[in-house]
């Protein structure tokens, strides 16, 4: 018998199992589906501008979305598991199952347990992610990214101006067709490096593509070539001799390599840091380090060359003399030297320039050191985050599994609601925390950790909620908390004026 009843008991437990992580996958599948296509649509809106109207071709724009998709994977990630709890627990909450469940004896940190270990296996794949995918999705998209930024945008003439889009060409056309037709063209050939002097002038044209898109053909009719011949050095020439060659059927072919997007290096883009992994913003660490310590040991070494006097002990009693013997001798130099009345105005002049020349060099290599310090706190600082965007999706279940069971509310309505509030909350902290972990403000790790350290707070704070069935958002609590405090109220406003007669009497 106990045997039977052991079976029984993990054949519920696994039903149990069972139908929670049915209610939480389909949730979390559509939740982070959202999530990555709304920061997705944030990303292009961002580089909208620098990426529209590129005449590279829709497979380039589908490997860079393609890209940006993998970036913002650690950021859609914790929102998804925020969300998705949120909607998993509140939805078992909002048709009694919990309720049910509590009844049998289990408590909800027994519920709760499939889907945590589910949460940590993706906590670590969102680790590995980090180390591994994202910073070759972000040299790849920010590679790309740069190539169709510096290719020129599709050729396009407009009625009445000049359009400088082409290399060494200024082209101006009167009236535009839908064929690709042309009326009365003005073409200012700039490929000799001297102006002006060579004009094609037509009544009409029409332009095509040829050889794939690599040379621009204008096929111009009834026109004239206008080029100023002369020598302008000579001083000996009319400088207003020109040659003229009409025609009436005329090709000019031009390269369109600039229209064209070239791959650029991408060692380029290498030495940033979010495009390394841990191995390798470790050593980088170590190298900024080392680096930082070798130029102060050399300012400190080079520092007393600068001024007009050295302490230099050779005996072993000099050598044991207190800091407090320095200050005084050097008190009595200077005593000795603006109390005497022979020191020449150049002296003091040389002195105070001296004084200044050192103060500014100062200040010059403090600036120095300062960006050497930022530069070893943004490398710390990254590799912090490769942790931290990790860390965050336990920190969101931990919020969004007590608060679904607490609030008993799924869909995308309150859920929603809360997972905004609590994402903006994480998003603030992470903005101020490295604000002032790259300035060098607060401790690198602090600032990195800070949002995590205060989301864990509130989910502990609603995990204890949890488990003792708190009714933390509900009306009725804080209705009855409210009459009650009411009441009291009412009471002592009763006794009040009799205690004050008492008072009067005696």
């Amino acid at each position: 018998m106990p045997q039977t009843g052991v079976y029984l008991k993990r054949i519920v437990m696994r039903k149990l199992d069972k139908l929670v992580l049915g209610a939480f996958w389909g949730p979390f599948v559509v939740t982070f589906a959202v999530t990555e296509f709304i920061f997705l649509t944030r990303f292009i809106l961002l580089y909208f501008d620098e990426i529209a109207g590129r005449d590279v071709g829709l497979d380039v724009y589908g490997r860079l979305f393609f890209y940006f998709s993998l970036m913002v994977v650690p950021v859609s990630m914790p929102l998804a598991v925020l969300l998705s709890s949120l909607m998993c627990f509140g939805n078992l909450g909002e048709f009694s199952e919990l309720t049910a469940v509590k009844s049998a004896g289990i408590s909800i940190s027994r519920v709760i347990r499939p889907v945590a270990i589910v949460i940590f296996f993706i906590t670590g794949f969102i680790l590995w992610f980090n180390n591994t995918i994202q910073p070759w999705a972000n040299l790849k998209g920010y590679s790309m990214l740069w190539d169709i930024k510096t290719t020129k945008a599709t050729l396009a003439f407009k009625e009445g101006i000049f359009n400088d889009d082409l290399p060494n060409f200024s082209i101006k056309v009167s009236k535009k067709y839908a064929d690709g037709s042309l009326k009365n063209v003005i073409i200012y050939n700039h490929s000799g490096n001297n102006g002006n002097r060579a004009v094609t002038i037509a009544d009409s044209a029409r332009t095509y593509m040829i050889l794939d898109g690599k040379y621009l053909v204008f096929e111009l009719f009834n026109g004239a070539d206008y080029v100023e011949d002369v020598d302008k050095t000579s001083p000996n020439l009319n400088t207003t001799d020109f040659a003229k060659n009409a025609f009436r059927h005329k090709k000019e072919y031009i390269n369109m390599r600039a229209f064209k997007m070239n791959p650029t290096d991408e060692e380029q883009f290498k030495n940033h840091a979010i495009m390394k992994s841990l191995g390798e913003l470790r050593k980088d660490g170590d190298s900024l380090k080392a680096n930082y310590d070798l130029a102060m040991k050399g300012m400190l070494q080079m520092a007393p060359q600068y001024y007009s006097y050295h302490l230099q002990p050779q005996s072993e009693v000099a050598k044991k003399m207190s800091r407090k013997w320095v200050d005084s001798l050097v008190t009595a130099r200077e005593k000795a030297f603006y109390g005497t009345k022979n020191v020449r105005p150049d002296q003091l002049t040389n002195a105070l320039n001296s004084a200044k020349s050192r103060f500014t060099a100062i200040e010059t290599d403090e600036l120095l050191m300062y960006d050497r310090r930022k530069n070893i706190y943004k490398n710390d600082l990254e590799w912090n985050h490769k942790f931290t965007s990790a860390i965050s999706c336990l920190v969101m279940f931990l919020i969004g599994a007590p608060l679904g069971s607490i609030i008993k509310k799924g869909g995308f309505g309150l859920p929603v609601l809360v997972a905004i509030i609590f994402f903006i909350l994480m998003y603030v902290l992470t903005i101020q925390g490295d604000k002032y972990a790259k300035e060098g403000t607060m401790w690198v790790p602090l600032g990195a950790w800070m949002s995590n350290l205060v989301l864990f707070g509130f989910g502990v704070y609603f995990m204890i909620k949890a488990l003792n069935d708190s009714r933390l958002f509900e009306a009725d609590v804080y209705r009855i908390a409210f009459n009650r405090w009411k009441e009291k109220f009412e009471a002592w406003r009763e006794t009040a004026p009799v205690i004050g007669k008492k008072r009067e009497l005696s």
